[in-house]
């Protein structure tokens, strides 16, 4: 076996935890880590302090290491994320992301429409009139319409001003991402979802913060039923 470094060897004993091969309950000791992967003991306990923080491992005298039950994971953490988007938990993440998003979108975008400056309202409606050419000419699946979904949402999100609001970012755009690195994205996109993000985009720009919120919870549900659908 090649020797693993600490960034590796993190990913491939958190691939292990998140996929059910090491499930809750298992113990594991740092010597037969060192030998099973051929590394220092060194990197194996910066790895394991990798994994206490993102909630998979805890550690406890006389006992080992034990892995952890997911309640204790760190949800939002986009490296964690991403193990689960290329492993067995992968339709659970997506549905559970796309939760997140019905909990945490109309919200901002109540805000949003409230507190976004002139610039970040044409830039939310710009990005609206990208998603809307790009999947009428049936590019839902491109890189091009990933980006601007990505960008608008992000935007909505910071535009809140709200921090903790803002700070739900990265999972979501993690998740948006990994749904369509898995082909999970039509090409022809939902259009209740495509018609709710430009609607959305509208209420913004003129501050009418009712609509933003009511659009929003729109598109977000049109996207949770998709998801369920193709999952």
């Amino acid at each position: 076996m090649a020797r693993a470094t600490h960034g590796s060897l993190v990913d491939a004993i958190g691939i292990r935890i998140v996929d059910g091969d090491l499930p809750p309950g298992t113990v594991l000791t740092l010597a037969a880590l060192e030998a099973e992967y051929a590394v220092s003991r060194t990197v194996v306990r910066e790895a394991v302090r990798s994994l206490e923080a993102m909630g998979l491992l805890s550690q406890r005298r006389r006992v080992g290491l034990t892995v952890r039950e997911p309640e204790h994971w760190s949800a939002l953490d986009t490296r964690l994320i991403g193990w689960q988007l290329a492993g067995r938990r992968r339709d659970q993440l997506i549905v559970n992301t796309t939760e997140l998003r019905a909990a945490v979108e109309p919200v901002a975008a109540r805000l949003s429409a409230r507190r976004a400056t002139d610039i970040q309202r044409g830039e939310i409606l710009r990005l609206a009139d990208e998603l809307a050419r790009l999947g009428a000419a049936g590019l839902g699946n491109s890189p091009e319409y990933l980006a601007a979904d990505i960008a608008f949402h992000d935007l909505i999100l910071i535009s809140s001003g709200n921090l903790m609001l803002a700070a739900a970012r990265a999972p979501i755009a993690a998740a948006i991402e990994g749904r369509a690195m898995h082909g999970l994205t039509p090409g022809v996109p939902n259009p209740d979802a495509l018609d709710n993000h430009v609607a959305t985009a509208e209420a913004i720009g003129r501050a009418d913060a009712d609509a933003a919120e009511e659009h929003t919870r729109l598109y977000v549900a049109a996207v949770l039923t998709e998801v369920r659908r193709t999952i």
